[in-house]
């Protein structure tokens, strides 16, 4: 791909990430990304003929990049306490960037299930399993976790760092009522769900 191409390209993905992000895939329109993105409607076009192959392209780069940044879990030099931790700082920290992502992929769940599972198809998740397993074998059988009841514990994990991201709303107006600070409960998050978690799997 020539360097002006690859230019064009990044800014339409830069700008219908924005617009997806605020408005979801029903509310955002191809003319208001092309505007944001600096190019004419025509040539978005070209790049992408259709709003749902956009949005597609979008999602599924959103997703590799927050995969992408959990990548470091997966070093066999870490314990997976360490893991753990390791976790849910990094997930934090990419939400606490993408602050609006959360509720724009349960609403696109939601609207489009069939686009998420073929993202998830896409990231080979049973490998990732299988990975862990062969790392942490002994831990695991340690802490009596199963292939049977991993999925209760991705699930539990997962929300431990995305829920205060959606509820944010709430958290925080509970939080003001006690005096407290939304941001300061945010920083000291990573640290209390992985001491939650890690308890939680000694029990």
């Amino acid at each position: 791909m020539k360097l002006k191409d690859k230019q064009t390209e990044d800014k339409i993905f830069e700008a219908a990430t924005e617009v997806f992000l605020e408005k979801g895939m029903d509310g955002a329109r191809m003319q208001e990304i092309a505007d944001k993105a600096g190019i004419n409607k025509a040539l978005l076009h070209y790049y992408y003929r259709t709003k749902d192959r956009l949005f597609d392209a979008v999602f599924a780069l959103i997703a590799n990049q927050m995969f992408k940044k959990l990548t470091p879990v997966f070093d066999e030099k870490l314990t997976l306490e360490e893991k753990i931790r390791l976790f849910f700082k990094e997930h934090i920290a990419f939400l606490k960037k993408n602050p609006r992502l959360p509720i724009f992929i349960l609403n696109e769940i939601n609207r489009n299930p069939e686009r998420i599972k073929r993202i998830i198809n896409s990231l080979n998740v049973k490998n990732m399993w299988l990975i862990v397993e062969k790392q942490h074998k002994d831990e695991l059988e340690k802490y009596n976790i199963t292939q049977e009841n991993i999925p209760q514990l991705i699930t539990s994990i997962a929300a431990l760092s995305i829920f205060p991201f959606v509820a944010k709303p709430i958290i925080s107006a509970i939080l003001g009522e006690i005096g407290a600070d939304y941001n300061d409960y945010i920083n000291q998050r990573g640290d209390f769900a992985a001491d939650f978690t890690i308890r939680a799997i000694r029990k």
